[in-house]
């Protein structure tokens, strides 16, 4: 049996295979160390700040701080609209543990309306939801301290104190102060189409009407920020930075508020409208509609209860002063006759019997006066002043729908003015085209007699009036109407640059003259509001206008009680003063309310003696003619 032979081991070499493995496995655990260090360093040193951020995010906050609005003041430095502390219960969605059962005992506690849930679901779905809601604005003292009382029992809400817009005259200045609420969907997509979404992180409210809306960047301000430390429940622990908000810029208007007021207690209920403006730099002095409603009402958010209620009372959303389009009846003729003069279908001299009708040839319908017995002879300046239909009749067929159309678009008519109010309409100025593209019929002669006296198809707007009133009295100077005089800086006014047009030239200068001074003999000679503004300590002139709002049939006689109110004429007009230097022009609009001289010139007269009331002028006088260049001849007045 052969042996079995043991092999020698080779010692050395297993040594080497062991100390070659031993080195693979000692570099292998040097590279995992080291593997380990490098991301240590890199999380720890070369990311430290990334992580840090991150880090500080859960217990860092960056809060946005809105700025407080800006103020809006009267030309004499009166407080039109300001800023108050007003308390808003809000609700963190994200940070409730049962929003509905939140929701329900807030509204037992607090007596919350379901109008006022319904609301918050509305905005809470197009707001994130750790963003805050409000639920309730314009807590009182006594829901702020009960709701404090309990506060521990609703995780997520809390009362926020903010300041919130007031406006102290109500509606005496709405319909040109406006009024800012809360920002809905329509807003935020403008603002973020615009890039300004960011700039309005913390605020609610935007301007959406009038002058708030207008000057909307002006009143706003620039967001501030807040970096602030908060525990694991999202309480503030303490500021760590702060970087201020910037108010909104001050700004002072043209307005007076005193002639505001006035304006508002003339009208009394009335339907209609009041603008006055200065005519050597377009400053509005008063613009009130009426009727009118309390802005406040707005501010807050109004009830659908409280809306209806506007919705059904005349229309007093709606701005009559920029957006109200009237027939603008006689008292255009001043401007028609100064197209007259500068065509040439009329002089100074030419003069035309008034019977109390006028009739074409060989055409049936008879156009009649307003005085059924005529005025017998006129010239341009007495049918401006007695209103005398019959001369303006013949006038405004001798001119044409053409040369009408051109000279009174001159004068701004079918245009907007560029006041600064986006609230505005343009009117409709009548020519062939344009009525054809509106009504679809041709242009007749009967239309271009109509138009004569301020009728047919022409409306404007009592904005209008007044810009074209300050061209008349200008002498073709086109003033832009202008609500806002300036901003505020430093207790000093900046103000704003005078906003002309190209001026309207005419070919004779003299007719101007003509013109305003058959403006004068309707208030101080026999004219049509002499009887108005008998006593007057100051000298004006103006016209009067009554504007037919149905066709009465040419051998009827016009009888307001056979008509409803919405149907009886509206009163109008138009004046300035002093003549010989004019600080105030003013347009009056009654609706249905019967004859201008009657009826609207008083008011007229009312506003400017509220206006001239500290003022003092010399003895009255009376205009009998005009001299060689155009002046005018005064004697002192004789009482008849």
């Amino acid at each position: 049996m052969p042996s079995h032979r043991v092999t020698i081991k080779d010692h050395t070499a297993e040594a080497n295979l062991f100390a070659r493995r031993a080195v693979i496995g000692l570099l292998g655990v040097f590279i995992m160390i080291g593997m380990v260090i490098s991301n240590l360093y890199y999380l720890q040193v070369t990311r430290f700040e990334d992580y840090q951020t991150r880090s500080n995010g859960n217990r860092i906050k960056i809060l946005p701080v809105a700025p407080n609005r800006g103020l809006i003041y009267d030309r004499n430095g009166v407080l039109l609209a300001q800023n108050k502390p007003v308390f808003s219960l809000q609700v963190i969605p994200e940070e409730s543990k049962d929003l509905d059962q939140t929701l329900k005992g807030l509204q037992t506690l607090l007596s919350i309306d379901n109008e006022d849930i319904e609301d918050f679901h509305k905005d809470r779905k197009r707001i994130r939801r750790f963003k805050p809601v409000t639920l309730l604005n314009r807590l009182n003292q006594e829901q702020v301290a009960i709701f404090s009382a309990s506060q521990h029992k609703y995780p997520g809400v809390s009362v926020e104190a903010r300041l919130g817009r007031h406006y102290p005259y109500k509606g005496a200045l709405t319909h040109v102060l406006g009024y800012v609420a809360k920002i809905d969907k329509k807003d935020l997509q403008k603002l973020t189409e615009a890039g300004f979404e960011a700039n309005y992180a913390a605020t609610y409210d935007i301007g959406k009407r009038g002058i708030e809306k207008y000057h909307e960047e002006l009143l706003h301000g620039k967001v501030g920020y807040q970096e602030v430390e908060v525990n694991n429940q999202g309480r503030i622990i303490r500021v760590l930075n702060f970087s201020p908000p910037t108010p909104g810029q001050d700004i002072v208007l043209n307005l007076d508020v005193e002639l505001q007021l006035e304006a508002e207690k003339q009208f009394a209920g009335q339907k209609g409208t009041v603008v006055a403006m200065d005519p050597k730099d377009g400053g509005i002095l008063a613009l009130y509609s009426s009727p009118s409603y309390d802005p406040n009402l707005f501010v807050h958010g109004i009830s659908s209860k409280n809306y209806k209620k506007l919705l059904i009372n005349s229309r007093p959303l709606f701005n009559r002063a920029t957006q109200g389009q009237y027939p603008p009846a006689s008292t255009v003729k001043p401007l028609l006759a100064l197209v007259g003069l500068e065509e040439g279908v009329i002089t100074p001299e030419s003069r035309l019997y008034d019977n109390g009708k006028y009739k074409l040839k060989n055409v049936k319908r008879i156009w009649r006066d307003h005085n059924l017995w005529g005025h017998g002879w006129v010239d341009v300046t007495k049918s401006i002043e007695v209103s005398c239909d019959i001369f303006f009749y013949d006038m405004a067929y001798k001119l044409g729908i053409d040369k009408i159309s051109e000279g009174m678009y001159k004068f701004g008519f079918g245009d907007y003015t560029g006041i600064d109010l986006h609230e505005e309409a343009d009117g409709f100025m009548p020519s062939r085209g344009s009525v054809r593209a509106q009504y679809n019929r041709a242009w007749y002669h009967g239309d271009t007699i109509n138009l004569g006296i301020g009728q047919s198809y022409w409306t404007v707007t009592p904005v209008q009036q007044v810009q074209a009133l300050g061209t008349l009295i200008n002498k073709g100077k086109r003033i832009i109407p202008q609500v806002i005089r300036g901003k505020m800086l430093d207790k000093q006014i900046i103000e704003e640059p005078i906003k002309e047009r190209r001026p309207l030239e005419i070919k004779n200068e003299h007719n101007w003259d003509v013109i305003l001074d058959a403006m004068y003999g309707t208030v101080n000679r026999k004219g049509s509001a002499r009887k108005a503004f008998t006593g007057a300590h100051y000298i004006s002139a103006g016209k009067t206008g009554t504007a037919q709002l149905v066709t009465i049939a040419q051998d009827e006689k016009y009888d307001a009680s056979k008509l409803s109110k919405e149907n009886h004429d509206n009163a109008m007009y138009v004046g300035y003063a002093p003549y010989d230097n004019p600080q105030i022009t003013i347009t009056i609009v009654l609706e249905n309310a019967g004859h201008g001289g009657a009826q609207a010139a008083p008011i007229a007269r009312k506003i400017m003696d509220n206006f001239f009331k500290d003022q003092t002028f010399p003895e009255h006088q009376v205009i009998q003619s005009l001299g060689p260049d155009g002046s005018p001849i005064y004697t002192k007045e004789e009482d008849e």
